[in-house]
């Protein structure tokens, strides 16, 4: 077995081979700026725009569709904002849920600071929203609806089309932040009837500091990133053409595997489920147990805290979260686990391994029995 044994893929992926080497000529050798006219900047904008087709293909969408950006964040910056200025003179109610990412909540925090009304939709005791709650507070004035298509914490996955066909027929704008599904769940962003949705490629085993918004044609939204006239006028900024290409890559090996991976996942999640209930007396499961991303397994440990479950693991070469890693160093319990009902102190107990390419069973078996171990030792330095 090999070490570490890497169990955050949900903070972040290792580059694969392919996509380092796809990559590697546009950082010396087509160097070129993808928006000038001569030969060298004409490779890059091909470049570009074959990895602006392999991302919508991913999305069953046009590629003129796809604006590529920064991240998951500037994604879900772009999308909220954008949607909400050009919208502005129809209606200011917004509506979200308590379990989004930060990089949902905070935009919407400033958007409600210049007038906007941001409401807040339940969720049930697995994280899950209600379509039909959607529809009972959607409104005259609503004109965004921004659900995320599954929780980065508890794996959660939301009724995406069901809320998409709802704000479709009510000719209100729905935003997804799909930056844990896109590469691991199938994602047709049309027959979803979503109108933007936000991802990023070091999910999916690509660079950092690269990802897309897809923004369908013709709705009102206006660029969140000014400055010159990339992407068709939607955001300002010279390409990061390697990046590009490497999300391009990386989007295209996660949809050809996706079938194959995600029962391999699924099937080493609910393994490893069955035996933590079975071994660690006092476990609970966190999140729908069968709407759920294939590779997450959350969990909370009664009378015992995370932190010093996470510093045990790492003692053993094992690398795990308590939750998001936006929130890593926060004292404070998870927001999305407070949101489904959790008590502080049963919050504060969080684990989250999230599964990748290289996990094996040998390592969910050592990493097991490393926890079991752990749990066992903390509670007896408690009962003292």
């Amino acid at each position: 077995m090999e070490f570490p044994v890497y169990l955050d893929h949900a903070a972040t992926t290792p580059v694969a081979p392919e996509v380092l080497e796809a990559m590697q000529p546009y950082f010396s050798e087509i160097y070129g700026n993808p928006s000038s006219l001569y030969s060298l900047g004409q490779a890059a904008r091909e470049a570009v725009e074959t990895a602006r087709e392999n991302v919508a293909r991913v999305l069953c969408v046009s590629p003129e569709e796809i604006v590529f950006t920064s991240g998951g964040t500037e994604s879900d910056n772009a999308a909220l904002r954008g949607a909400a200025e050009a919208n502005r003179a129809k209606g200011r109610h917004l509506l979200t849920t308590p379990i989004e990412h930060s990089a949902v909540l905070e935009p919407l925090a400033s958007l409600a600071r210049q007038g906007f009304e941001i409401e807040s939709l339940p969720v049930d005791s697995e994280g899950v929203v209600d379509p039909q709650e959607v529809a009972r507070r959607l409104r005259p004035d609503t004109t965004l609806v921004t659900v995320m298509a599954a929780n980065n914490e508890i794996g959660t996955v939301e009724p995406i089309g069901e809320i998409g066909a709802l704000c479709r027929a009510r000719g209100v704008l729905f935003h997804t932040d799909a930056v844990q599904a896109f590469g691991k769940l199938p994602l047709d962003a049309r027959a979803l009837q979503v109108d933007l949705l936000s991802l990023s490629a070091h999910k999916i085993y690509g660079p950092k500091g690269i990802g897309a918004l897809y923004v369908r044609r013709g709705i009102a939204w206006t660029r969140f990133q000014e400055g010159g006239d990339q992407e068709k006028g939607r955001r300002g900024g010279t390409l990061n053409v390697p990046g590009i290409v490497g999300l391009g890559k990386a989007a295209g090996i996660a949809a050809e595997a996706m079938e194959s991976e995600s029962a391999r996942l699924s099937a080493l999640r609910d393994g490893f489920f069955a035996r933590l209930e079975a071994e660690i007396p006092g476990t609970r499961i966190i999140g729908n147990r069968t709407q759920r991303l294939p590779n997450n397994i959350h969990f909370c440990v009664e009378g015992v805290e995370g932190e010093p479950m996470l510093l045990a693991l790492d003692a053993a070469g094992i690398c795990a979260s308590a939750g998001s890693a936006c929130s890593a160093g926060s004292t404070e319990p998870s927001h999305v686990l407070l949101a489904l009902g959790l008590t502080r102190e049963l919050a504060r107990g969080a684990l989250r391994l999230t599964l990748g390419r290289q996990t094996k069973a040998e390592a969910l078996d050592y990493t097991l029995q490393t926890l079991a171990a752990t749990v066992r030792d903390l509670r007896a330095l408690g009962a003292r």
